[in-house]
């Protein structure tokens, strides 16, 4: 690792910690992100041609990117490098034995041409952590499939869950599968470098998005365990909880998540009015209730239809029941707790009208601010040689025009 700062600033958290990106769509960049906004200096190995491919998915752009790039990419540097050139391949394998951590999203076995597999760079940096993200990791008859999150979404069973009892499975609005493996991975790396401080070893790990989808099925998982059954669709209820869904009031719906018997009987007295509903066998635990699901539901249901939804929603706030409005993105990002939080910000360097949610976890209650937009292909790259492997100019305008490096 480089010298470390004592600074109190989250954003400097992992200063001194060098990760070499070579990862691209979601599941590695997400990760590598994480990192860089803990202050690790990030930099983004690229194809010359067109860079990570999120670069090309577009509309809508933002600061000259598209909108999918930015959302997994900002404070790092770029550096375009020809892996099929043989100087371009060296010139990552020496970045590399200056790096602490290498994540890559590469096919099992892709990077082995390049000499940039694991082993290869362990045994010439043997502190490195080596990070591996794939659709179905580096053992098992799946290993060599490529892995996109909507597949894995389907094959994991997630898809099976979601959606409504009568209506076809549906996915996630948002990659999760991609999202869940990064952050796995980035819990990974942090307690690989931890214990390096003991050992001085770097490590292998080897993230693969079924893997980490099945595990993040959680409850589901543990259900089928229980009852060898495979679980249903259940809509917006819970197959678990009740009563835990959405609900119609008089002028649109609300979320009513009543997650113990003490909430079902503060419901019960304080906003229906009906302390017997709470003491009847039927309703009186939340086994009884998740027994008696479609009863109870219609029941609140025709209830919850006569007043409008603020109504219902500043009844429960007083009741102290969890509950709230299904707010369109724009309403949560523009919303109270975004604002008092400033989820939303520019970057501390760039355009000003470049706008991206931070990183959301405060230390000391501070949240790490971002320091720079997404990288353009290539920025900050020269920056970078220099720095990792003291190059001088004249020998990255030599890799330049050898067309190893963009």
């Amino acid at each position: 690792m480089a010298e470390t700062d004592n600074s109190d600033d989250p954003g400097d958290l992992l200063a001194g910690v060098r990760v070499l990106d070579l990862s691209r769509v979601l599941a590695g960049p997400w990760c590598t992100q994480t990192l860089a906004d803990l202050g690790a200096d990030v930099l983004k190995i690229e194809k010359p041609s067109g860079g990570d491919e999120t670069r090309a998915w577009t509309p809508p752009e933002m600061g000259g990117v598209s909108a999918y790039f930015a959302c997994a990419n900002r404070n790092k540097r770029s550096l375009a490098v020809d892996l099929t050139h043989p100087e371009g391949a060296a010139l990552v394998r020496e970045l590399a034995q200056e790096a602490d951590v290498l994540v890559e999203n590469f096919r099992a076995g892709s990077l082995t041409r390049f000499g940039l597999d694991s082993e290869s760079l362990m045994e010439v940096n043997p502190g490195l952590v080596y990070c591996s993200v794939s659709g179905y990791g580096h053992t098992g008859s799946q290993a060599r499939r490529p892995g996109y999150d909507f597949v894995i979404q389907a094959e994991s069973g997630l898809m099976s869950i979601t959606g409504t009892a009568d209506g076809p499975p549906v996915k996630v609005g948002v990659a999760i599968s991609d999202l869940t493996a990064s952050f796995y991975a980035g819990q990974a790396v942090l307690a690989a470098l931890l214990a390096r401080q003991r050992t001085g070893r770097g490590r292998f790990i080897d993230v693969a998005l079924f893997d980490c989808q099945v595990a993040a099925l959680a409850n589901v998982t543990s259900n089928y365990l229980a009852t060898e059954t495979s679980p249903s669709r259940y809509g917006n209820a819970h197959a678990n909880v009740v009563p835990y869904e959405v609900f119609e009031a008089s002028d649109g719906p609300f979320v009513l998540a009543v997650g113990n018997d003490a909430q079902f009987r503060r419901l019960c007295r304080d906003i229906l009015g009906d302390v017997d509903l709470a003491k009847s066998p039927d309703y009186a635990t939340n086994s009884a209730r998740v027994r008696n699901r479609e009863a109870l539901g219609r029941h609140l249901a025709e209830v919850f239809s006569h007043k409008p939804r603020a109504d219902w929603l500043e009844q429960f706030a007083q009741a102290d029941i969890p509950a709230g409005a299904i707010n369109s993105v724009a309403e949560a990002i523009e919303g109270q707790q975004s604002v008092d939080h400033e989820l939303i910000v520019s970057p501390e360097e760039g355009d000003a009208a470049f706008r991206m949610a931070r990183h959301p976890v405060a230390y000391d209650g501070v949240r790490p601010a971002p320091r720079t937009a997404p990288p353009q292909l290539g920025e900050g790259g020269d920056a970078a040689l220099a720095d990792w492997l003291g190059l001088a100019d004249e020998k990255i305008a030599g890799l330049r025009r050898n067309k190893a490096i963009r």
